[in-house]
């Protein structure tokens, strides 16, 4: 298989023309979102260039604390991401969603970069692309799992109060509300995982293929990553709502607070 071929500037520009495509559109439906799309654009550039840049240096000087430091900054802005969509989370929750994120993530990582594929833990050819992607699906799972579980628990308070009055236990009015929520935070990576192959070409398949690795060995990787992705979300979402639940009431099992915004 050939190399991959390499975009010259002039040839990378010409995609921002199918932008005019997308402006188009929300001009014909009155859609008042054009800021929105050349600030998200242009941001997205940005931040791709300066991560292509910092990560070419990492590549060309390898050493333990650029992996950890990249792998760091991906972490935390993970839980931010996280957090700063549900401020009114109690402390203990929120320990318990970055924890949850952090140690689902790290530890399937871990065990696809060291045990599946064999390389150091330190190699950034692998530990920050593979990072990357579990950390980002990880993140995108806690947070739609978190938002479900307060939406719901809103939409049903009356519900709730109800079985407090005859005497339920918090422990079983809350865990039907994280069963729901985990399960709902799963289903886009098990729909992903349903169509892959037939409804599209995963991203990290095609740019292998695109680098010139064979079909077959990139298919291995695909393969291997959307495993790790669906334990590593299912893991921190579990983790989020079960143990965060837990502190939405006392040790006598009375529920001392349920917020919903």
């Amino acid at each position: 298989m050939n190399g991959i071929i390499q975009l010259q500037i002039g040839q990378f520009l010409l995609i921002y023309l199918l932008l005019l495509v997308v402006l188009v559109v929300m001009r014909v439906c009155r859609i008042d979102q054009t800021r929105l799309l050349v600030v998200s654009s242009m941001k997205m550039t940005v931040q791709l260039i300066l991560a292509g840049l910092i990560l070419t240096y990492i590549f060309e000087h390898p050493h333990p604390l650029f992996v950890v430091a990249y792998l760091g900054a991906m972490t935390g802005f993970s839980i931010h991401r996280v957090l700063s969509k549900n401020r009114d989370l109690n402390p203990r929750f929120r320990l318990v969603t970055g924890v949850s994120i952090a140690g689902a993530g790290l530890c399937v990582l871990a065990y696809f970069v060291a045990v599946v594929v064999g390389e150091g833990l330190f190699n950034p050819q692998y530990v920050i692309p593979i990072g990357g992607m579990v950390m980002g699906n990880t993140m995108t799972g806690v947070s739609l799992g978190v938002k479900t579980f307060r939406e719901s628990i809103h939409d049903q308070r009356s519900k709730i109060e109800a079985l407090v009055c005859v005497g339920a236990s918090a422990e079983d009015i809350l865990l039907p509300f994280v069963r729901q929520a985990l399960e709902t935070a799963m289903l886009p990576t098990l729909n992903s995982m349903v169509g892959m192959g037939i409804v599209s070409l995963p991203g990290m398949m095609t740019g292998q293929i695109l680098a010139g690795t064979l079909p077959m060995t990139s298919i291995l990787y695909q393969i291997a990553i959307m495993i790790a992705i669906c334990t590593a979300v299912t893991c921190a979402c579990f983790g989020t709502l079960y143990f965060g639940s837990k502190t939405l009431y006392d040790k006598k099992r009375q529920i001392i607070q349920i917020k919903s915004e």
